[in-house]
């Protein structure tokens, strides 16, 4: 049940192992510290990570509503929705790529999502099946491209970039993920997977770098522990570069849908 949700977003990446996943569910809690109405919809049917991220455990599952519909799940101040609700943590789907496509499609439409200002969609990595599904079942405002500054993660993302433009998506940004790693004893920065390579990208096809984020290994713990770092840890350096993301996609979907109001031209015979 989309007709009720105004804005559908997607997050993106060429390739797995870039955060995305991570960047998706704390997107979604920034954008609803800030006063919105958030969904997420976990894509990756494959591997999805939602319910570990989320802290849901497996002993709770989405309820029917009206014979016709699936509640979400609540958790942090968000509804979400994953087939990892549905079976299970650790169980595999061994499914052909129209079978995954049909169960996105499902999850989508028959989700009760009740009044949304924004579902973001945990996309998996690639341009395959679900992509293409996402793209012709929905009208999507736009798309979140997730990199990291490292070579062969910028030429996936550019392939991520232009399926998104061919489809009429507009890209409203890049988030480059693991820019700089701080050692915890010394201070001293390091660029492991190379530098500015986000920001390179975001010159080149002309859209916002919505946020740098470090290699941080609070990130990671906080994942994993079902407590994600905007609601753990809400005054670190990490969190405030979510909650600014989350205002940039703000800014940028008002920019993609301000009007240009033209002067009126009148005609005369005179």
């Amino acid at each position: 049940m989309i007709s009720s949700v105004k804005h559908i977003i997607a997050v993106a990446s060429g390739k797995g192992g870039v955060g995305k996943s991570t960047i998706a569910i704390n997107l979604a809690i920034a954008l609803s510290k800030l006063g919105q109405e958030v969904g997420l919809l976990d894509a990756d049917i494959y591997g999805p990570s939602q319910q570990r991220m989320l802290g849901v455990s497996d002993d709770i599952q989405p309820e029917q509503k009206d014979g016709k519909y699936i509640s979400p799940i609540l958790a942090h101040g968000i509804k979400a929705m994953s087939i990892g609700f549905l079976s299970g943590q650790g169980v595999p789907m061994i499914w052909r790529g129209p079978m995954a496509g049909s169960a996105l499609t499902q999850m989508l439409e028959q989700t009760f999502w009740g009044d949304l200002d924004y579902l973001l969609v945990d996309m998996p990595p690639g341009t395959g099946d679900i992509q293409l599904t996402l793209s012709q079942k929905t009208s999507l405002s736009g798309a979140v491209i997730v990199t990291t500054p490292q070579d062969i993660a910028l030429l996936d993302a550019k392939k991520g970039i232009e399926m998104f433009r061919k489809v009429n998506v507009p890209i409203l940004g890049i988030i480059e993920n693991m820019a700089v790693h701080v050692c915890a004893e010394c201070g001293y920065r390091e660029h492991v997977f190379g530098s500015d390579g986000g920001k390179k990208l975001s010159l080149d096809y002309k859209v916002r770098t919505l946020a740098s984020l470090p290699l941080d290994i609070r990130i990671r713990e906080e994942s994993d522990s079902g407590s994600p770092v905007v609601i753990s840890l809400p005054d670190s350096e990490v969190s405030q570069c979510f909650e600014a993301a989350a205002n940039e996609i703000l800014e940028a979907l008002k920019t993609k849908t301000e009007r240009v109001d033209f002067p009126e031209i009148k005609i005369s015979e005179d």
